[in-house]
């Protein structure tokens, strides 16, 4: 990623580059004036530029015109903005312009630009009735870059999320034939939590009680049509900021640390939950415990840092061979398991059998070399006993196959 900055202050210059070079891994150049901005532009692809409003050769705003013209997403920076010349600036389609006031605004700027960075890849639904409402939302996240997808009702809505569970926002107008903004709303945290999918709603209705509605229905925010530019792209920053950093949480509590694969908290919180429903529907759930074979030598011989090497990349052929539809976790240390709903003893140990096999044969590439590892492993099928239970009986399976020589799958007797 390369960034152009426009600015004829060196003291500003010097603070973005500090700032650009702590948090954002892209390459910079500088201009000090328009002339030399126009020679870079002329000779190299930016993914953004920072522009001073009011430079040496360029008093009347003309970098800004250039920068567009180039279908360069702009940032403005400026010591001062009346109202007629914002207006302006708003209708000429920039990114978002900053006084400088101070160091926070120019942590806002690079903040911004990490989050365009990030927007590429930031999928937007906009359910709207209003055609005219629905392509000025859009126009506005598309300077921001994301990626956005167009509802005329709740139910189209509805149906986009069933189909492209990766969308990240949802922004919702309340006043909509068939299934209205707080119907959608309602029917989309059935199924997608907070860290999964936020939620702003839209109105132009007078209604005070609106906004604490929405938010109590499931929102995370509210904005009352009409609104402004800056509102709006600050209350969607702030809001993926959120769930970028409630995914954040989520992540450390229920993922190891190490391995990136689920931990032994997630794995409870998960099947205790579920195991009555199974029970009740007599469906079948099906636990394989593992252990590395050996491991402690690994550990002893080559030192714990290579050792995290091995749990790596064992983690990771667990998640490719197992992970889309199966449960993967980590208990701890050289032990983990992975959790089958809806196949028995036999098919599971059919399916373990072959990771072993795959396993035995292909080493582990480590900075000490290559390595060849082994994995006992054992199964036990839910029967008429607790989650605890059924990890115990996988348990004496797994010391079976540890007795019987390792490197083996067992059934629990």
């Amino acid at each position: 990623m390369r960034i152009l900055v426009v600015e004829d202050s060196k003291v500003v210059s010097r603070i973005l580059q500090h700032l650009i070079a702590q948090e954002l891994d892209c390459e910079v150049d500088f201009a000090v004036d328009l002339a030399s901005a126009k020679l870079l532009l002329e000779q190299k692809e930016y993914f953004l530029a920072i522009t001073d409003l009011n430079l040496p050769d360029a008093q009347e705003g003309e970098i800004v015109r250039l920068v567009l013209s180039k279908q360069t997403p702009c940032i403005v920076l400026t010591g001062s903005l009346d109202s007629e010349q914002r207006k302006r600036l708003l209708q000429l389609g920039i990114v978002d312009y900053i006084l400088k006031e101070n160091r926070f605004s120019y942590e806002y700027v690079v903040r911004l630009v990490h989050r365009l960075q990030r927007n590429k890849n930031v999928k937007v639904l906009v359910a709207d009735d209003s055609m005219v409402s629905r392509k000025f939302v859009r126009s506005l996240l598309e300077q921001h870059l994301y990626q956005v997808i167009e509802a005329d009702d709740g139910n189209s809505a509805w149906d986009i999320l069933q189909n492209q569970p990766d969308v990240q926002l949802l922004i919702t107008d309340y006043n909509m034939p068939g299934l209205d903004g707080f119907g959608l709303i309602l029917k989309v945290r059935e199924k997608f939590s907070r860290e999964e999918l936020a939620i702003i709603g839209l109105s132009s209705d007078s209604d005070e009680s609106l906004s604490a509605r929405f938010i109590k229905n499931g929102a995370n925010d509210f904005l009352q049509k009409p609104f402004v530019h800056e509102e709006f792209h600050c209350r969607v920053l702030n809001t993926l900021d959120s769930l970028d950093m409630l995914r954040k949480l989520w992540d450390q509590a229920n993922l190891d640390y190490l391995t990136g694969v689920y931990n032994r908290r997630y794995f409870f919180g998960l099947f205790e939950e579920q195991i009555k429903q199974i029970k009740q529907k007599q469906g079948t759930l099906t636990v394989a415990l593992l252990d590395i074979d050996f491991f402690k030598r690994v550990n002893d011989t080559h030192g714990h840092d290579v050792g995290d090497e091995v749990l790596v990349e064992f983690s990771a052929r667990l998640k490719h061979f197992f992970g889309q539809h199966f449960t993967v976790s980590r208990f701890g240390g050289e032990e983990f398991t992975v959790a089958f709903k809806g196949l028995n003893e036999e098919k599971v140990f059919a399916l373990m059998d072959k990771f072993r096999s795959q396993l035995e044969m292909k080493p582990i590439a480590t900075s000490k070399g290559d390595m060849f590892i082994t994995v006992s492993t054992g199964i036990a099928g839910l029967a008429d006993d607790s989650l605890d239970e059924l990890i115990q009986r996988a348990d004496k399976a797994l010391y079976d196959a540890k007795e019987s020589g390792r490197n083996l799958v067992c059934i629990e007797a």
